[in-house]
């Protein structure tokens, strides 16, 4: 077997999600399992140099995992012609131009999302991209979780019957910062550092909602910030100024409707994090990060409303687990892999830019319903 090396410019691996699944878990897990084997038999071994701009931390992760080169000028990595592929997880307000920069590099780019702040923006990147014959793509990583997965085969398999529809919840309570420490960096609250959930969220919702269960058509929207007041990473207290809860009703053009609440502001009584609660003429299901549980027709219980006596159905016992049949890799680590495949042969990638100006699109819809008060429509998007 042959081994092919990629290197790949890594900008933002500092921050928790880059370091964490898509450094340690993905890159240098594909690594360990001796890279990722094209069609010819070729292995395609990846070979990360670390950009940012803290050099002592970027210096402390290179010498953590035994990486050889990192930099702290993204116009040098990016001007080196060794470099194969270009991957951004930096703060939103910074993605639009370094990924403008290793476009215009021609180098292949894969990015975390809103790959822009603006749909201007991304709409512009995406038609960059194709203009310059690269191979692009957004990070999706939610279509490759366990209980997404055993979500698709249901509906593959037609287990719904017809999808009537959907209550997607997520969040979680993120402390203030002024006793226990947040959870989540200060810029996620400051508008001008392209903090938000809606910009954060909606992107995710899109390609997770429309993968599942085809087009939207319209939505409702409306954002809140609910914690006016936080503390940063230094312990100062600053206002935010960006929506840390959101309320949407989506459209599909099926006729089906889904429910989506997003909120930072909210404390967890579900099995996970994430959940989506799908309801169909035939049969129902929870899908959340790794479980699945289902309600068919035939045994679905017959409740009667009764405020005046204790209900003696047990509602959760009457659902059933998915089973794990099948192997599950880390979500992020699998889509890396299908890029870099891809980018390696030279081949369009599925979840590209055009389908991530698709879910800023989206996020500026819910933006714009929220402040006029009105349903929206989602018209098709030409990037």
């Amino acid at each position: 077997m042959s081994r092919k090396a990629v290197h790949i410019a890594m900008n933002g691996v500092t921050g928790r999600m880059g370091y964490r699944q898509h450094l340690v878990r993905s890159l240098l897990s594909i690594r360990d399992q001796g890279g990722v084997l094209l069609d010819d038999g070729t292995a395609i071994f990846p070979e990360p140099v670390l950009v940012g701009r803290n050099a002592e931390r970027l210096r402390q992760i290179a010498e953590r995992h035994g990486i050889g080169r990192w930099t702290t000028s993204l116009d040098n990595v990016l001007s080196d012609p060794g470099i194969d592929v270009y991957f951004d997880a930096q703060v939103t307000t910074a993605r639009e131009s370094s990924l403008r920069k290793a476009i215009a590099a021609g180098k292949h780019v894969y990015t975390e999302k809103p790959v822009a702040d603006s749909l201007d923006g991304a709409v512009q990147l995406a038609r960059a991209a194709r203009e310059a014959g690269i191979t692009h793509g957004v990070v999706q990583d939610k279509l490759f979780l366990p209980g997404v997965i055993k979500l698709r085969r249901l509906i593959k398999d037609g287990f719904f019957g017809r999808v009537l529809s959907v209550r997607l919840e997520f969040g979680y309570w993120v402390f203030e910062g002024d006793g226990l420490a947040s959870q989540r960096p200060s810029w996620n609250y400051r508008k001008d550092r392209g903090g938000g959930i809606v910009l954060d969220m909606f992107p995710h919702w899109h390609y997770l909602l429309e993968d599942l269960f085809g087009p939207l058509q319209a939505l409702y929207a409306r954002h809140a910030t609910h914690i006016p007041v936080r503390w940063d990473e230094q312990g100062a207290q600053y206002d935010v100024t960006a929506d840390d809860a959101a309320y949407a009703l989506l459209e599909f053009r099926s006729g089906a409707v889904a429910a989506v609440n997003s909120s930072w502001a909210v404390r967890v009584n579900r099995r996970e994090l994430l959940e989506l609660h799908v309801d169909g003429t035939a049969g129902s299901a929870v899908a959340g990060l790794r479980d699945c549980a289902v309600q068919h027709r035939v045994s679905t219980p017959m409740p009667v409303w009764n405020p005046d006596l204790p209900d003696p159905i047990d509602y959760l016992a009457q659902w059933t687990d998915v089973p794990d049949n099948q192997a599950f890799d880390n979500g992020f680590k699998v889509q890396w892999e299908l890029f870099l495949k891809h980018a390696a042969q030279g081949q369009p990638f599925r979840w590209d830019l055009a389908e991530g100006a698709k879910g800023v699109q989206l996020a500026e819809l819910a933006m714009q319903s929220s402040a006029e008060g009105r349903r929206i429509e989602v018209p098709p998007l030409d990037a």
